[in-house]
């Protein structure tokens, strides 16, 4: 296949722990080699995936879900996702108890990814019913919580202060709320919480000369090998992020599912209607398999 690309395929790939077993083959050996003389891979924000492949600056690229509401043209790779059956872990909404959910007016929100921001908003306006301002932050707990009631992490930041919690009530004798925006989504819909999937610009494959087939078998071949490998990547992890072994190798085996199935189209089908519903995303066509 590789004499038949007319150049290698821009791929935007975010480096955070959850999308590990996805880039699996990208990353290691024996399969490195040869597919970065396919693909030229660029690290980068969830976000700005989503932005490079709207702008036509990459071909291919893991975006947060609520890019396909934004650019309908994209086509989705089956069977890879980053996605959440119940409790995820990576995606949490700090609040002080003594207030809760129902007094919150404000939080401060890393804007990293435009999908969390809609689950929240969905959560906050369709299934909680409580008015809510969102303020972009960067990622840091206290300073988040020092300007509004609440703080939604997405990410490393979710996880690190998970690890931290208890630390941080030893520090500031003030007990959290922390909840599990994946487990509320799943409380209220009894459907997986979906974050991201590889999606393909519209024109990627003419242009670079790659097969469909072959883009789709590479990255299910990653994945597969990526879930075959979680010890290894629990290791490779621990020493990247303060975050124990043990706690990385659950997260990778237990909260994430990296598996795009009729239960994950159902719960992004349901979304897409709500993220139009109160507002935070334009109406979404139906999504485009590749």
């Amino acid at each position: 296949m590789t004499l038949e690309l007319k150049r290698r395929m821009r791929m935007a790939a975010i480096h955070f722990l959850n999308p590990a077993p996805l880039m699996w083959d990208f990353e290691h050996e024996p399969r490195r080699s040869d597919l970065r003389e396919r693909y030229r891979i660029g690290y980068t924000t969830p976000s700005r995936c989503a932005r490079e492949l709207a702008a036509g600056e990459a071909d291919i690229g893991l975006v947060p879900v609520a890019a396909h509401a934004t650019t309908p043209s994209l086509l989705i790779v089956p069977g890879c996702a980053i996605a959440a059956l119940d409790r995820v872990r990576s995606i949490i909404l700090v609040v002080r108890p003594e207030q809760g959910v129902s007094a919150v007016r404000t939080v401060a929100a890393d804007t990293s990814s435009r999908t969390s921001y809609a689950y929240a908003r969905i959560l906050f306006n369709i299934f909680w019913k409580v008015p809510a301002v969102f303020v972009p932050h960067p990622p840091v707990l206290e300073s988040m919580l020092a300007v509004a009631d609440a703080a939604l992490l997405i990410g490393d930041p979710a996880l690190l202060a998970l690890e931290d919690r208890e630390a941080r009530e030893a520090r500031t004798g003030e007990p959290l709320l922390y909840l599990d925006l994946a487990h509320e989504w799943h409380g209220f819909t009894g459907l997986p919480w979906v974050s991201a999937f590889w999606a393909v610009r519209s024109g990627a494959l003419e242009e670079t000369g790659a097969r469909a087939a072959d883009l789709v078998a590479d990255l299910q071949a990653s994945r597969d090998h990526g879930l075959a490998h979680l010890d290894d990547l629990a290791e490779e992890w621990s020493e990247r992020i303060a975050v124990p072994r043990d706690t990385i190798r659950f997260y990778l085996s237990s909260n994430i599912h990296y598996i795009l199935d009729e239960a994950c189209l159902r719960g992004l089908d349901l979304f897409y209607q709500l993220a139009a519903e109160c507002g935070a995303l334009p109406p979404a066509s139906a999504l485009t398999i590749l």
